[in-house]
């Protein structure tokens, strides 16, 4: 059964407005200050007009134009008039679990109405621990299985948005809630930024003061909609003021991805998570089917090409599977697997969430200890991530546009 589920009404967004030149709806939010300033030339407008727009929409967040007190009254009237909006990506629907997770239906402004799934974990699942930005806990996991009961006050140093860059997954993980959705359409940058700006926007964080970690790792492979995905990331680290290093995108091993990721700048990229999933390249071709176009090997010869930053590693992230991923021969592999890459690298443990018409198993407690045991007895680091919201179809492999039990 879901949690409560909270409608935003006041939040709908017109999408058929009929406001702009020929129907069109014209969106400031989205765009980076070079594209900002271009529109206020284009306005008749001082170039520098650019810096304040983009300081209300992505810094105060503010949602509409006539808010925009640092405009001239007269300029907010002709966009009004000529219907320019701010245009962000707005909360729709809100589901709230027993752990203080909410899960959320965000809507852009696209003409097909799609919604997209973001997540916020106000204590965060654990999976930051070991990655080089921090967070690690003294026993050197990311904690018990068990949800964790609601904190009277949020974990701001731990906190994490799950960020979703596609409306439904192409990449059909056999284990995936949202694979069963298909590919719909991929995000464009702002509906991606939107997300975690909305979010934030909610929750009331001060960006520089309150620590919030961003995952790409929602619905949809980021690396499939790769110029996208990473326009959306300048503009959360260039006018949001957000930190790459508090950022992970995962991807399943697309490896022209990787290999454009490897080229971005230290400075300007998030950290790499591999979903790895299986053991060898004949359990992970069933389980992945992209396995099959590049098996493992070709993934981790890509990963290779990345200039890591000082104490970052990469993250291999691991789905347990009752009795298909988590027997002691699959720990033994992996650990093998992951000493041959000669990477600074981790693994991720993720005991499989269930969701209807998936047919597979939970992996029992034991199991999911025993496996983190061998990793560590090898000499791999290896964190347990906690599942969060699992009630309302919030934790990882469940977000399918869920709105009812």
């Amino acid at each position: 059964m879901l949690g409560p589920a909270v409608t935003a009404n006041s939040q709908l967004v017109p999408l058929d407005a009929k406001n702009g030149p020929g129907g069109s709806l014209r969106k400031f939010f989205g765009r980076n200050a070079g594209e900002l300033a271009a529109s206020m030339v284009d306005l008749g407008e001082p170039r520098w007009r650019a810096q304040q727009l983009a300081d209300a929409i992505y810094r105060q967040r503010i949602v509409d134009v006539e808010g925009i007190t640092t405009l001239p009254a007269a300029l907010r009237k002709k966009l009004a008039r000529d219907g320019w909006q701010v245009g962000r990506p707005r909360i729709v629907q809100v589901f709230t679990s027993v752990d203080g997770t909410e899960r959320y239906l965000v809507q852009g402004h696209a003409p097909d109405g799609l919604t997209v799934e973001t997540v916020w974990m106000p204590e965060g699942d654990g999976g930051e621990a070991g990655d080089g930005s921090g967070g690690v806990s003294k026993d050197g996991e990311a904690g018990p299985s068990a949800v964790p009961a609601v904190r009277a006050s949020l974990r701001r140093d731990r906190a994490t948005i799950c960020v979703s860059s596609q409306v439904g997954c192409a990449v059909n993980c056999q284990f995936c809630l949202t694979a069963k959705l298909g590919l719909q359409r991929n995000l464009t940058a702002g509906e991606i930024a939107g997300q975690v700006v909305a979010v934030l926007d909610r929750q009331g964080v001060e960006v520089g003061k309150d620590r919030v970690n961003l995952v790409f790792m929602g619905m949809g492979e980021p690396f499939l909609n790769y110029d996208n995905f990473i326009a959306a990331v300048r503009l959360l680290v260039e006018e949001v003021g957000l930190s790459p290093q508090r950022m992970t995108v995962s991807t399943s091993g697309i490896v022209p991805g990787i290999e454009r990721f490897a080229e971005e700048p230290p400075e300007m990229r998030p950290k790499l998570a591999i979903s790895l999933n299986a053991p060898n390249d004949a359990i992970r071709s069933e389980l992945m089917p992209i396995n099959r176009k590049w098996p493992i090997e070709a993934v981790v010869d890509a990963v290779r090409g990345i200039r890591l930053r000082t104490r970052e590693r990469i993250t291999f992230e691991y789905v347990l599977l009752g009795g298909v991923t988590d027997q002691p021969e699959h720990a033994a592999e992996v650990a093998r697997l992951v000493r041959r890459t000669g990477l600074p690298a981790k693994v991720n443990l993720i005991a499989w969430n269930p969701g209807p018409g998936i047919a597979y198993s939970m992996p029992q407690p034991e199991a999911v200890q025993s496996f983190r045991r061998a990793l560590a007895a090898e000499g791999v680091p290896v964190y347990l991530r906690r599942p969060r919201g699992r009630d309302i179809y919030a934790a990882c492999g469940q977000l399918k546009r869920t709105v009812e039990g």
